[in-house]
């Protein structure tokens, strides 16, 4: 089976509101108030956990590796309480998903967001049935951009792994596709549309509803090659 995997954060839904709510409620009990800023600072939420406490402990010059380490359980208790206060789906991705689907293709989600929070979200917006497998950051001993989650986020849902397109939003994303030697389309909405291009993917997408047509021609230039 031809199948569609998805990056979840910055890709199918802008998640970034509660993440930076759940960094500023650690940066709060450390002291420094509220640091990060929405939507200034939407693409450091994109890049995980840790990356908004290292980046939000350099704006206040209290970066310590250990506090990072001691406050990042902290932040995902914070996110786990408060998921999909502020998180919405990008428009049009519940059409394009089922547009796909009609074209035969296997739906699935790979991310680096822990699996069980990914679970959460996912129930929370009322999607979690939309996607026939879900990978998370901690599904397999490894994570993006190694290829093997991309490629168990394929099997789960009998697709092959040699026919497959990623949809992110991040190099890591291209980088996941590169290394399982399959395409990527990278979406240009999200907090770092503006350098996608510069990744060079296979495909690039403005607005959901382009995405069927590009998977279409993204998949057959694939086969082709």
């Amino acid at each position: 089976m031809r199948t569609v995997i998805f990056d979840l954060d910055g890709t199918l839904a802008d998640t970034s509101g509660d993440l930076l709510a759940a960094a500023n409620q650690c940066f709060r009990q450390m002291g420094h108030g509220d640091v990060l800023t929405h939507p200034e600072d939407a693409g450091v939420a994109l890049r995980g956990g840790r990356r908004m406490l290292t980046v939000g402990l350099e704006r206040v010059g209290a970066f310590s590796p250990t506090v990072v380490d001691e406050f990042y359980p902290v932040l995902l208790e914070a996110y786990r309480g408060a998921i999909a206060t502020h998180t919405v789906l990008y428009p049009g991705v519940l059409g394009a998903i089922e547009e796909l689907k009609m074209r035969g293709y296997g739906i699935g989600i790979c991310t680096n967001k822990p699996e069980a929070l990914a679970e959460q979200l996912l129930e929370a917006l009322g999607v979690r049935g939309v996607f026939g497998s879900l990978v998370g950051a901690d599904t397999l001993p490894v994570r993006k951009p190694d290829p093997a989650p991309l490629i168990e986020a394929v099997h789960r849902v009998d697709g092959d792994p040699t026919q497959c397109v990623l949809i992110g939003d991040s190099d890591t994303d291209r980088n996941t596709a590169a290394n399982a030697g399959v395409p990527s389309i990278l979406v240009e909405f999200g907090p770092s549309g503006a350098d996608m291009a510069a990744l060079k993917p296979e495909g690039l997408i403005a607005h959901f509803d382009e995405l069927p047509a590009r998977v279409d021609q993204v998949m057959a230039a694939h086969l082709d090659a």
